[in-house]
């Protein structure tokens, strides 16, 4: 028999979930947290309550799996300082555009100026393929050629990685896939298609430019909002690197982080776009729990030894007794091994209540989040 509404939020913690009402999306998106989609990252008002809860202004907290930066920003709003790790080149690069300071009279004219010069990309025939490999493959002659174009402007600018970010985000829309699967495109999308996101016969993209100039004044609009909330007198670190191995400079105050779900998100392959156009470095061998791994014992065993050894490696520059907060879904009950394995005393298992409206995915979904503390 399955478990009453009643029962089940009697076993979760409210501070920690909210419903659609309670936190629309234009919220659990503020300011630069929707410079790029991202899958798989936990929401902002989730990281201000744990950062509230265990961390007072002016500690600093450790995130070793990064991913889009979702500690740092909010760290650097609730006033702490922050250092984030990740193996995925295109996740550092997001977050180092999320949490650096700007001179925003200089951004303000170069991402304009950028657009304008838009105009001067020539007009190609369908017999024209001005990209090859990946790129001739997703993205039509026109689309490709103005991705192209914008990526040769880039190194021109000051503000160069911040129009990288622009340009990939761009790319994931102008890729020739249906509207309702840009998560997950299996195959570029040809020929007209009937969309279940508009209920209607859509086309596939053509152009790119329209998604240059509409996200390079979104995102010039996010980073103003973003310098008018953080603290000013606090920073971010970035470290590209595998975390179980990476040297930390610490001392920190603690950790705050979502691991990788094992078997679930292919974290290089779903930013590919990125890493074609842009050229970087693709290290997907060192994901943990890659969906592309799988989940057979093997798997879930070189998981857990991977969660193990971060987890080591990161509490050597803790500072003692300093709290390891873990947001993770562990419906395979991994977690208690592997904090014992690391050494990680636990202290609480709260739960929450995850509003799932993402795509066209829907329903009920809950995670933990693991309190413990450095012995």
């Amino acid at each position: 028999m399955a478990a009453t509404q009643e029962a089940l939020y009697r076993e979760i913690d409210l501070e920690l979930s909210w419903s659609e009402a309670d936190l629309p999306e234009r919220e659990r998106t503020k300011h630069v947290h929707r410079l790029h989609p991202y899958l798989g990252k936990f929401i902002p008002q989730l990281v201000e309550v744990l950062l509230d809860r265990y961390f007072a202004p002016g500690q600093r907290v450790l995130d070793p799996f990064a991913g889009s930066g979702t500690t740092l920003v909010q760290a650097l709003e609730s006033g702490l300082d922050a250092t984030g790790v990740d193996v995925a080149a295109f996740n550092c690069l997001l977050m180092r555009v999320k949490t650096a300071r700007y001179d925003e009279l200089l951004l303000e004219a170069e991402l304009p100026d950028a657009c304008r010069r838009l105009e001067s990309v020539p007009a190609m025939s369908r017999g024209q393929a001005p990209g090859r490999g990946y790129v001739g493959q997703w993205f039509a002659p026109q689309a490709a050629a103005e991705l192209l174009f914008w990526r040769g402007l880039v190194d021109e600018y000051e503000h160069a990685d911040v129009l990288r970010v622009v340009l990939a985000r761009a790319a994931r829309s102008a890729r020739r896939t249906t509207h309702f699967d840009l998560d997950f495109p299996r195959a570029p999308q040809l020929e007209p298609y009937w969309c279940h996101k508009h209920r209607r016969t859509c086309r596939p993209v053509e152009t790119a430019r329209q998604f240059l100039s509409r996200y390079a004044l979104d995102t010039l609009a996010r980073i103003s909002q973003f310098e008018r909330v953080r603290a000013h007198t606090r920073e971010a670190d970035v470290l590209h690197g595998d975390a179980r191995s990476l040297a930390l400079a610490g001392p920190f105050d603690g950790i705050v982080t979502s691991p990788p779900y094992p078997g679930l998100i292919d974290y290089h392959e779903q930013h590919r776009y990125a890493y074609e156009l842009l050229g970087l470095d693709d290290r997907r061998e060192l994901e943990l729990g890659a969906a592309a791994a799988g989940t057979s014992r093997a798997a879930l065993t070189a998981y857990s030894d991977g969660i193990v050894e971060t987890l080591q490696n990161a509490s050597t520059a803790l500072r003692r007794g300093a709290p390891v907060i873990i947001v993770v879904n562990d419906r395979r009950d991994l977690y208690p091994e592997i904090l014992e394995r690391a050494g990680l005393r636990l202290e609480a298992r709260l739960r929450r209540h995850v509003n799932r409206r993402t795509g066209r995915r829907a329903g009920e979904f809950f995670e933990d989040v693991l309190v413990s503390r450095r012995e």
